[in-house]
């Protein structure tokens, strides 16, 4: 039995809850900052929100006492890119050497361009962290749909670890040692698929958004690649698989705020509409890292522009399209 702490009572914290306390193997706590949020889910037995219709068992233990985090074997975050650095710091003083931290938040740090294992890793010091990370809707998760993710980690012990404790029949988890690749992957599959669903408010087909998805895993193996990352990373569940789930799903929160502004929704109320929207944050950070590794990322540069100089989105798709042909550019 091993003693699991998830930071984060959001929907994905409490799917892994749920994951976690169904194997009957282990004891089981969720923190959330906000104790109104928990009482509203021991009242309800279930948050109406995030995951509607899921009963959150009363095994589970939940509690707004961040202290929580120095009894866990394994600690895993469940907290929005944006507030990973502040929990991760309110977390550091009660988390041991030993202990494991998983981290499924999918983005990148706003003005340092940071990975969130690398936010992490700076306030807490520890040795012993790993990016869970593919294709897994919160809302799916929950249900125990069949799901694989994968577990990437400099420390292959500390990602077998979470494997073992977090598999089981409806969850399969795979090993990775390219944790830049796994996060990298993650994070801009949330601006393709903002794309992706303004396409879908525009009306447009099929076509648009196969070619959208392929060119858009182009530019993120292409951004990877410059930062250290294997490029056939993205060829698998933390990239391709990833991506497929986030631009077609209507679970994706980036998807529908993207058909919101494709529908003539301003960015800012879209987002306000649909809740936490990671690729609006992102695309920032990674339009502002493309350009300091000299990358290229046409659909990213497109897509900021949108969103944050009010940009038309039928213009911009126009670029897209009228893009001088490069000779050696072949897929």
């Amino acid at each position: 039995m091993a003693n699991i702490v998830i930071l984060g009572s959001g929907g994905f914290g409490l799917a892994i809850a749920l994951l976690a306390e169904r194997t009957g193997r282990h004891r089981v706590t969720v923190w959330s900052k906000f104790q109104s949020e928990i009482d509203d889910i021991r009242k309800h037995g279930e948050h109406v929100q995030k995951l509607p219709g899921v009963p959150i068992s009363e095994t589970i233990a939940m509690t707004s006492d961040i202290s929580c985090a120095k009894d866990a074997e394994l600690l895993i975050f469940g907290i929005p890119s944006s507030f990973v650095r502040d929990v991760a710091r309110e977390a550091a003083p009660y988390i041991s050497e030993s202990t494991i931290i998983a981290n499924t938040g999918k983005g990148l740090e706003d003005v340092t361009f940071k990975t969130l294992s690398e936010v992490i890793e700076e306030e807490t010091h520890s040795k012993n962290i790993v990016c869970l990370s593919g294709p897994s809707h919160a809302e799916e998760v929950a249900r125990c749909i069949p799901t694989t993710i994968v577990a990437a980690s400099k420390n292959t012990e500390a990602a077998m670890y979470v494997q073992a404790q977090l598999s089981n029949e409806v969850m399969r988890i795979y090993i990775n040692d390219d944790v830049i690749g796994c996060e990298l992957g993650g994070a801009l599959k949330n601006i393709i698929a903002l794309c992706a669903g303004i396409c879908d408010g525009l009306g447009y087909g099929d076509n648009t958004k196969a070619a959208l998805m392929t060119r858009g895993i182009h530019e993120i193996s292409r951004l990877g690649k410059a930062c250290g990352a294997n490029p056939l990373t993205f060829t698998g569940l933390t990239g391709i698989g990833d991506l497929i789930v986030t631009c077609t799903s209507m679970h994706s929160r980036n998807r529908r705020a993207g058909i919101l502004i494709g529908q003539g929704v301003s960015p800012d109320d879209a987002v306000k509409q649909v809740g936490t929207v990671e690729g609006y944050f992102c695309c920032k950070a990674a339009y502002a890292l493309a350009k300091k590794v000299g990358v290229e990322m046409p659909i990213t540069e497109q897509l900021y522009d949108v969103l944050f100089n009010g940009g038309d989105v039928r213009e911009k798709l126009g670029k897209l399209m009228s893009r001088p042909n490069v000779a050696d550019e072949l897929f």
